[in-house]
């Protein structure tokens, strides 16, 4: 992260943290907030440190090193939105495409709701690659193969363990262009569009 700082909001001042675990979740959120906004090399760490009501002095108490600072960020970013993909995948009663349907108007709702400044952490990440420690690497890769594993799941359930698989590895494949074509269109037909194409190909 370089000495950028995201510019300052408007409104009232964060609430002081009650304690050290919520003001490294704090830090997390703004992290989290500034990453999927901005990537990693645009963000400054006093900017953080500002939204989440930190003392500058105070990082080093909650996290050994940025880099781990942005492992922290992957993992959080990750549960989350693996989260939402066992919320929509796991829909039983709902044929898979559906739920893939489901998952990505959910997916276009959020990006709407921040006007589509904000795009898809790992994604963003992947982007940055020749500039980040090797750790990061693996740990990106591990988010991308776990989010492919349970859409072939979902889908192995009508069309089959071989096929699924290749499904949802060229889902994760596109999902990611289509996430950063929504950003750049600020709009939800990239993403509209690709589940038209992966639908098409599905049923072929």
């Amino acid at each position: 992260m370089n000495a950028a700082s995201p510019p300052r909001r408007r409104g009232r001042p964060p609430r002081a943290p009650d304690g050290p675990a919520q003001t490294r979740e704090q830090l997390i959120r703004a992290g989290v907030a500034a990453l999927t906004e901005q990537g990693f090399t645009a963000t400054g760490l006093d900017g953080l440190l500002r939204a989440a009501g930190v003392p500058k002095g105070s990082f080093y108490h909650y996290f050994d090193s940025k880099e781990a600072f942005g492992l922290a960020l992957i993992d959080s970013y990750a549960a989350y939105f693996t989260a939402r993909l066992d919320r929509w995948l796991g829909q039983a009663q709902v044929p898979p495409l559906e739920r893939v349907r489901h998952f990505v108007a959910d997916a276009a709702a959020g990006m709407a709701r921040h006007d589509f400044r904000r795009g898809c952490l790992i994604g963003n990440l992947g982007q940055e690659l020749a500039v980040l420690p090797e750790t990061y690497r693996q740990a990106l890769a591990t988010v991308l193969a776990s989010w492919e594993a349970r859409l072939a799941a979902c889908l192995a359930e009508q069309y089959g363990d071989p096929a699924a698989r290749h499904y949802a590895a060229f889902f994760w494949t596109g999902w990611e262009g289509a996430v950063l074509r929504a950003r750049l269109e600020r709009s939800a037909r990239p993403l509209d569009l690709f589940l038209d194409g992966f639908t098409a190909l599905v049923r072929l």
